[in-house]
């Protein structure tokens, strides 16, 4: 069952929600505007990633409310973006619902996010500037959506200096963060950085942000001083050792 409601608190803004789980968070009046943490650490990447204001041609992998389309849309204007949704009656209620703002270049994909190589335009392969995989329906995520093969899938969609962005629910055991983190570098990632709140890699409930590139130095330096900067606080952004000493055994060297 799919329930879109108005926000009461935020003028403008909806609330979307799947089967009773609250899943999305879409300001119309302020699409730059992002709710949930975690889609703030992703907003925060997709900011640092770029100089400001060039478009991208971006690829997401779960559709929810199609909050970071719209935010790419508000801060990148003319981003090429392709959202690929396996629930098409999702995106039919949603578009009905919540229409994205015009000039948007959204092209909408009913299909699996395993197979998204399969369904992008040939000449998104290599060329995506980011790769957004957000996938969840329920916990643990399914393994076919967090093996080195679906993560060298998407690894394939990426530019040199390109960034995919996984989202992974934890509930209180970070093993899953670890295991991605882990799975990551074995799918041939030259950089990895992990996003969160400081308090879930002590084991308490959130959501980590990996972010990963095949450009070793696309996650370091200024855009990572950014990146810890932006939040929301308190923020935890692990990379190099320090995401390493944190993960392992599962991260190799």
């Amino acid at each position: 069952m799919i329930a879109i409601e108005p926000d009461e608190f935020v003028p403008g803004a909806y609330t979307v929600s799947v089967d009773g789980h609250l899943q999305s968070h879409v300001n119309l009046a302020d699409p730059a505007d992002l709710f949930f943490d975690y889609v703030r650490r992703m907003g925060a990447v997709l900011d640092a990633v770029a100089e400001p204001g060039r478009p991208l041609t971006a690829v997401h992998l779960g559709a929810g409310g199609l909050t970071l389309p719209r935010y790419l849309q508000a801060r990148r204007p003319g981003s090429e973006q392709y959202v690929i949704e396996h629930r098409p009656e999702l995106l039919a209620e949603v578009l009905g619902r919540l229409p994205l703002p015009a000039g948007s270049r959204v092209t909408v994909l009913a299909g699996d996010a395993g197979s998204v190589t399969s369904l992008v335009p040939a000449a998104v392969l290599g060329a995506a500037d980011v790769v957004v995989s957000d996938t969840y329906s329920g916990t643990p995520t399914a393994a076919r959506l967090r093996s080195p093969a679906y993560y060298g899938a998407l690894r394939s969609l990426l530019g040199p200096e390109g960034v995919l962005l996984v989202n992974v629910p934890v509930e209180g055991d970070p093993r899953p963060a670890r295991e991605q983190a882990g799975i990551l570098k074995e799918a041939g990632f030259a950089s990895v950085a992990l996003l969160t709140a400081s308090d879930v890699l002590a084991g308490g409930e959130g959501n980590v942000v990996l972010a990963a590139s095949p450009s070793p130095g696309l996650l370091s330096g200024d855009r990572l001083d950014r990146l810890r900067a932006a939040g929301p606080h308190p923020a935890a952004v692990l990379t190099g050792d320090e995401l390493a000493a944190w993960a392992r055994p599962a991260f190799p060297a």
